[in-house]
């Protein structure tokens, strides 16, 4: 049953109230629905720091942001590749320079359906390398930064965690004899889930209870993900889709961060997305969450090794 916590229309902007004063962090915001979360945020007057891979795309968007919501619009960039643990490092000490306070971490940027493997320059698969570990160094960097602030973590995840295998390939975690442009996918988003939602735990454990940790998806959202990294039948498929009903805007696509981002009485352990068919589209609120995405034994082992493979140990 769909949930109905917000009306029948579901989530949307107009539940905003002035956010000045407020500082979000958005990894890949230069297009898709990190960019139209961008806008919102800064459409009731936040401050926005975008974390992106290119210079030029990143001063493209802050170009635009500046025409739309004036000069005087609190929006700029830090350079980080989400792959390459080192340019994470980088940004991270660039953020607690320059950035006060976080009220949020939106960790948006993926990319999806890489089509054959591909390792980074620390030695993973690069949907994992990206989507998952990249993140987690990034969030225990800032964390304190964060928890400073009482602010938030959202990953924002994809119903494709329920592609794949519904679990970790501990064995294979680069999927070396096994790879599959959707599979190996669904395994990096079912991490990006198990590591918010032990998060969710260790900081329960800790008495950590002014840091929330929430888990978003976009639904089926008209953005550059597919055309960015996936094969050409991919990028074909969804193409046509993309025409179809079944499909919405990148701005709808953005609402469920926005949301997890700003919203009061969220509950942590759910997965927040469209409720309507399928849950690809539709009014914005709870959705259903699979328990395989938080079962303790493989949330745990995840987080060990984690830690291990991006070489940070959290300080909870």
């Amino acid at each position: 049953m769909a949930d109905k916590t917000f009306g029948p229309q579901g989530w949307t902007p107009e539940r905003l109230g002035s956010l000045t004063g407020k500082t979000y962090l958005i990894t890949g915001a230069t297009a898709g629905a990190g960019f139209q979360a961008t806008r919102t945020l800064l459409s009731k007057g936040a401050t926005v720091v975008m974390l992106n891979r290119s210079v030029e795309k990143s001063t493209d968007a802050v170009t635009k942001l500046k025409e739309e919501f004036g000069a005087g619009a609190e929006v700029s960039f830090v350079k980080m590749d989400l792959s390459v643990l080192d340019s994470v490092r980088e940004a991270a000490a660039t953020v607690l320079k320059t950035v006060p306070r976080i009220d949020a971490l939106i960790c948006n940027a993926a990319i999806a359906q890489v089509p054959e493997q591909r390792i980074t320059a620390d030695g993973f698969e690069s949907m994992l390398g990206t989507n998952h570990y990249g993140h987690f160094l990034l969030s225990g960097l800032l964390f304190e930064r964060i928890e400073e602030s009482k602010g938030r973590i959202v990953v924002v995840s994809s119903l494709g965690y329920k592609m794949g295998i519904r679990t970790i390939q501990f064995d294979d975690m680069n999927w070396d004899h096994n790879y599959h442009q959707n599979k190996t996918y669904s395994q990096s988003k079912l991490a990006q889930m198990m590591f918010a939602y032990e998060l969710q735990d260790r900081l329960a454990k800790a008495g950590k209870t002014d840091v929330k940790v929430y888990v978003c998806h976009p639904g089926s959202s008209r953005t550059s993900l597919i055309t960015t990294s996936g094969n050409f039948a991919t990028r074909m498929m969804f193409g046509l889709m993309s025409l179809s009903p079944m499909v919405q805007s990148a701005e709808k696509g953005s609402y469920p961060e926005v949301m997890c981002a700003t919203e009061d009485g969220l509950e942590q352990r759910a997965l927040y997305g469209p409720t309507g068919r399928n849950e690809w589209v539709g009014p914005v609120g709870k959705g259903t969450l699979e328990p395989f995405a938080y079962d303790k034994n493989t949330t745990r082992r995840l987080w060990d090794l984690s830690e291990k493979e991006v070489g940070f140990e959290w300080n909870l």
